[in-house]
């Protein structure tokens, strides 16, 4: 996921994205700690697109004050 896509997106559908995807973080976390993980890189990714989501969050917030 690209911040460029995330711009496109309003506030309350970023809001979910964040939400979306810190739920499946905690899954991945979940599944790492049981040994059921295949995809290791896949808790890395989440992080970052989880840093994306609330950069753009904080850019949107920024501009509209």
């Amino acid at each position: 996921m690209k911040a460029g896509e995330l711009r496109d997106l309003s506030h309350d559908e970023l809001v979910a994205k964040s939400r979306d995807l810190r739920n499946e973080l905690f899954n991945v976390k979940v599944k790492r700690s049981t040994g059921q993980l295949e995809n290791t890189a896949l808790a890395r990714k989440l992080r970052r697109d989880i840093a994306r989501v609330e950069s753009v969050l904080h850019e949107t917030l920024g501009a509209s004050h």
